[in-house]
């Protein structure tokens, strides 16, 4: 594999930002660890940090480098400071960065693929709730979305001992049906048209409700989603584990249609790694 942090410059932003980029490479030399690259261009997996994170925390903090090796996948991870993947209200417009100039900069710089059924998007918490938002109000341009212990009813949660951030990222007016609220997306969702779906959170998590409001809402609104809770806590140790079974959940090759073990709404399994 190769590492890349690349440093450029975000016009929607007004100012330099970075990204790490990991690249599939064959190798038949290295010692411990398999390369292997696709035919073609990569699919690529926009991976997406937390609230307290920044580019460097997935590869800091778990193996994903090591985890997507022999699976011929390109890895890109953004860095988008606290915004929750939106444009902020007072702040910066980190949503449209993300959606709309972020890829097309990846598709200049690297040679990867730009088909919706190569492309992937997840995240852990902030990045949870990044990753559902652009997979809803974007789904043409997914084949899958994941969120890991995410942040998945703003609405709910309310300012939750923050409302300063809230106020700054959201705006005064209610969350709740807006363009904010994963619910409200959800329920206006055609369910035909949308990626594979997959939610996970430990039952130690204190977004454990979130994720129940988010599966129930799924269900309601006769949207397919895998939903997988177990033993676990909100940090890395859930998360390394659990990255590993999102990239087997993911239809690699598959044009969008891998067995996501999906169908008729949510559905609740045990996590297929012991922590």
């Amino acid at each position: 594999m190769a590492l890349i942090r690349c440093d450029f410059f975000s016009d929607v932003l007004g100012i330099s930002t970075s990204m790490q980029v990991i690249l599939p490479q064959p190798t038949t030399a290295q010692i411990g660890m398999a390369g292997a690259a696709v035919a073609g261009e990569p699919p690529v997996l926009y991976l997406l940090h937390g609230l307290s994170d920044d580019a460097t925390t997935w590869v800091r903090r778990t193996s994903v480098e090591r985890y997507v090796a022999d699976r011929g996948l390109a890895v890109v991870m953004p860095q988008v400071d606290r915004s929750f993947y939106v444009d902020e209200h007072h702040g910066n417009r980190y949503g449209t960065f993300l959606t709309e100039e972020l890829p097309v900069l990846v598709h200049r710089f690297f040679r990867v693929s730009d088909r919706p059924a190569d492309t992937f998007v997840a995240g852990l918490s902030m990045g949870g709730y990044g990753a559902m938002r652009w997979a809803l109000t974007a789904p043409e341009r997914f084949a899958a979305a994941a969120s890991l212990s995410g942040v998945l009813d703003v609405a709910g949660r309310g300012d939750r001992g923050r409302p300063d951030l809230s106020r700054r990222v959201f705006g005064p007016a209610p969350l709740r049906g807006s363009e904010h609220d994963l619910l409200a997306l959800l329920d206006r969702a055609d369910p035909a048209a949308l990626p594979a779906l997959y939610a996970c959170c430990g039952t130690e998590d204190e977004l454990l409700a979130d994720n129940e409001v988010f599966a129930a809402a799924a269900a309601a609104a006769g949207v397919p989603l895998r939903y997988v809770t177990g033993p676990g806590r909100h940090d890395w140790a859930y998360w390394d584990a659990q990255i590993q079974d999102v990239l087997d959940w993911l239809p690699l090759g598959q044009a969008g249609t891998g067995d996501d073990g999906t169908g008729g709404g949510a559905a609740r399994e045990q996590p297929l790694r012991a922590r």
